[in-house]
């Protein structure tokens, strides 16, 4: 078998970054946020991370602080979730997993307080003036904030490796959908791979 599979521009090299999104202490402990499978991806998006943590860049979902705070429906978001605002969960667990911030530094954040990193944000200017153009996607959920990053990604023009397993959502249905739509409707600008391809390709001096 190859061991590129899925790579359909070849091995990835210093022109790529892992961006790992939102693997938070708020998806992964016992909140009503809680990612089931987070637990079981973290595995392989610590065996990435640890292949160059310096080219890695942990996303974190940053809630309102309280109930109220935002604007528009985002206001009524929160009235909803009240108890996943910053006063209530307190501001540690909107830091990543443990197994994961022990790589930070060298690794780093990017907070943001929507589910895209690239609304509202130069993200996409530091990572071209960085003279990035591919991105390794890990993270959760597989069918929100992985979608809204990823699909930011495309628009940008980036080379999007979407690692399969390494990806965590709350809701079989909705992760199995989405996987369909990532492998297929979108298959010229998103290559699937899985964390083994990553790991033998990804190496560069």
């Amino acid at each position: 078998m190859s061991k590129n599979v899925g790579l359909r521009y070849g091995a990835p090299g210093a022109s790529a970054v892992h961006l790992c999104v939102d693997m938070q202490r708020m998806f992964a402990e016992r909140t009503e946020w809680k990612m089931p499978w987070l637990e079981r991806v973290l595995p392989n998006t610590v065996s990435i991370t640890s292949l160059h943590p310096e080219r890695t860049i942990f996303t974190r979902f940053i809630p309102a602080q309280h109930s109220g705070q935002a604007i528009g429906m985002w206001r009524r978001y929160y009235e909803h979730w009240a108890s996943m605002t910053i006063d209530e969960l307190g501001a540690d667990m909107m830091n990543v997993v443990p197994a994961l911030a022990r790589f930070a530094p060298p690794a780093r954040f990017f907070d943001k307080r929507v589910y895209s990193p690239w609304t509202g944000s130069d993200l996409h200017r530091q990572l071209r003036g960085a003279g990035i153009d591919t991105l390794i996607i890990t993270g959760g959920e597989t069918d929100v904030c992985v979608l809204a990053t990823m699909m930011g990604a495309v628009d940008w023009g980036f080379r999007v490796l979407l690692v399969t397993d390494a990806l965590c959502s709350s809701a079989d249905e909705t992760h199995d959908a989405m996987m369909n739509v990532y492998e297929n409707r979108l298959g010229q600008q998103v290559e699937c791979v899985s964390t083994e391809t990553i790991l033998e390709n990804w190496r560069f001096k």
